[in-house]
């Protein structure tokens, strides 16, 4: 989950929240049932560790957040690791490129969602990488780009987060009941007839401001408001706390995060597993991968930690074939599609106040606009993050969200075009009908031209799954139960799957939700691993008493 999500749970929710029940029996159980095997565990190594080739190999696809934190926890173990990365570097989707400035920009993860104990804040806090909060008034163009009234901007933003904070309440409490193909924006327009009814002057005008407001929940999730499952609308709440932007880019979370991988694991770049044999299909009874070359890797436990999307793709892959109770929860799973745009500046023009005192710190929304028909004729809503206002790493950058039709018809058109500067020409007339409408932009002022642009292809990256985070789209039936079936893998054949689309529900599609899912995975696969030395050993009565 990106843009600016935000968490709904009260205190009192807090303790008959699922998404808190869940938090707590997948993380302590996970504790609880490892910790007394894993004392087994330390025994096993101990007379293994003269020997590093007899102690046991585990191996990990994927290099991202989820596959890093797994072998961070394995090698403490004392785990024999190999990660295979189809990349030439660590991250996944979290990636960063640099400017012609001299700033580092996030392609991937932009945000640390939820403050209330949180390891990916943790990390911040001990990498010094430098977040931020927004709390400004609301900057909103409507359809025809006409700027509201900080007043009317912040009583309609005010009615939409309300709306979203009832749908999350209605939707934990009768998700039972909700029909499959409700959907957050059907919740919309029923209740904009409550927030705003029709005994007010102008309530028409007021409702169509607030619909088109609820658009932005797009960039939440990556996908359109009017496919988002209202049925399962409660599993994209977000850990309690603020929502904080990370400034300073994940550059040194990631680094940190990787620093056990990169001292302590085999890792082999550039490495494209194509298929996974369980234990069955072996006449060692041991995991394997095939890669693209043509390499067969042999484990004694497979963590697959490829995105949400890779999966739906390539089920086909594994061997013997996945469970059909597993394949239908991946495939039934959402896959999203947001994107970025970064467009800088010489200057940050917009933090200069126009003729009202008004300027731009923060968030900016272009509503439903009708002004900019020949780049935007569906009329796709914009919004910005302007990054000159973030401390010490601020720079004059204005950051687009885009998703849905309008992130596929971005990404296809830059890929369809041959040259840079044609891209550039592409990517600054089609967002100029909404930059130049910032306080203080003049045509004329040599100030107000971008002058670089810098796009993510999530769509076009095979690895990522043509996409970039999970979520729950309408016709969903069991998507919490898929979300479940999904963690289980199939340890029976030795393999095992970890990310954001695996996550404690109050963390799926987050850096801290694949942060978790490699860490319980690892203690997962040390305590069974624990438990099969155990019964090797007759010690099974240490694992009880």
């Amino acid at each position: 989950m990106d843009a600016y999500s935000m968490s709904i749970s009260s205190a009192s929710r807090r303790v008959t929240s699922k998404l808190y029940q869940d938090l707590k029996t997948a993380r302590l159980y996970t504790f609880d049932r490892s910790h007394k095997e894993l004392g087994i565990m330390d025994r096993v190594l101990q007379f293994e560790s003269l020997d590093p080739n007899r102690k046991p190999h585990i191996g990990i696809v994927g290099a991202g957040f989820a596959g890093l934190r797994c072998a961070d926890i394995l090698i403490r173990y004392g785990f024999r690791v190999t990660i295979l990365e189809a990349r030439n570097r660590l991250g996944g989707r979290i990636h960063q490129e640099r400017l012609p400035s001299g700033n580092l920009i996030d392609m991937g993860a932009n945000w640390i969602h939820g403050t209330d104990d949180n390891p990916i804040l943790d990390l911040a806090k001990e990498t010094k990488t430098h977040t931020g909060v927004f709390d400004s008034e609301s900057y909103v163009f409507d359809e025809d780009g006409t700027l509201l009234s900080a007043q009317e901007g912040d009583k309609f933003s005010t009615v939409m987060w309300n709306i979203i904070e009832e749908a999350f309440e209605y939707s934990e409490k009768h998700g039972t009941q909700i029909d499959a193909d409700k959907t957050l924006l059907d919740f919309f327009k029923e209740q904009i007839l409550k927030q705003i009814p029709d005994t007010l002057e102008g309530y028409e005008r007021q409702r169509k401001f607030v619909l088109q407001m609820a658009d932005l929940w797009g960039a939440f999730v990556g996908s359109p408001v009017e496919t988002q499952s209202l049925k399962f609308f409660w599993l994209e709440e977000c850990i309690d706390g603020e929502n904080l932007f990370c400034a300073g880019t994940y550059r040194k979370i990631l680094e940190r995060v990787a620093k056990p991988a990169v001292d302590g694991a085999d890792i082999r770049y550039g490495t494209r597993v194509s298929e996974i044999y369980g234990k069955s299909t072996s006449p060692n009874g041991t995991p394997r991968a095939r890669t693209a070359d043509g390499q067969i890797l042999e484990f004694d436990e497979l963590v697959v930690t490829t995105p949400l999307g890779w999966l739906k793709q390539n089920t086909h892959a594994f061997h013997p074939p996945l469970p059909d109770r597993l394949s239908k929860a991946i495939q039934n799973i959402g896959y999203g599609c947001l994107e970025k745009v970064y467009i800088s500046f010489p200057t940050a023009f917009w933090l200069t106040p126009d003729v009202n005192g008004r300027k731009v710190q923060g968030f900016c929304q272009w509503l439903s606009p009708n002004y900019s028909k020949d780049t935007n004729p569906a009329g796709w809503t914009n919004e910005i993050v302007e990054l000159a206002s973030m401390g010490p790493s601020s720079h004059p950058t204005l950051l687009f969200y885009t998703y849905g039709d309008e992130s596929r018809h971005i990404t296809s058109t830059l890929r369809s075009l041959p040259s840079q500067k044609e891209k550039l020409d592409f990517l600054f007339n089609f967002f100029k009908p909404y930059y130049s409408r910032l306080p203080s932009y003049d045509e004329n002022n040599p100030d107000c031209h971008p002058v670089v642009a810098v796009a993510t292809d999530w769509l076009g990256d095979d690895l990522a799954g043509n996409g970039s985070y999970a979520n729950f789209q309408k016709g969903l039936k069991e998507g919490d139960k898929d979300i479940e079936i999904m963690r289980q893998g199939i340890s029976g054949e030795g393999i095992w799957l970890a990310g954001e689309h695996t996550a404690p529900f109050v963390a799926l599609g987050t850096v801290t939700g694949a942060y978790w899912s490699g860490e319980g995975v690892a203690k997962e696969v040390a305590g069974s691993y624990g438990r099969r030395m155990a019964e090797k050993l007759g010690k099974e009565d240490a694992i009880t008493n």
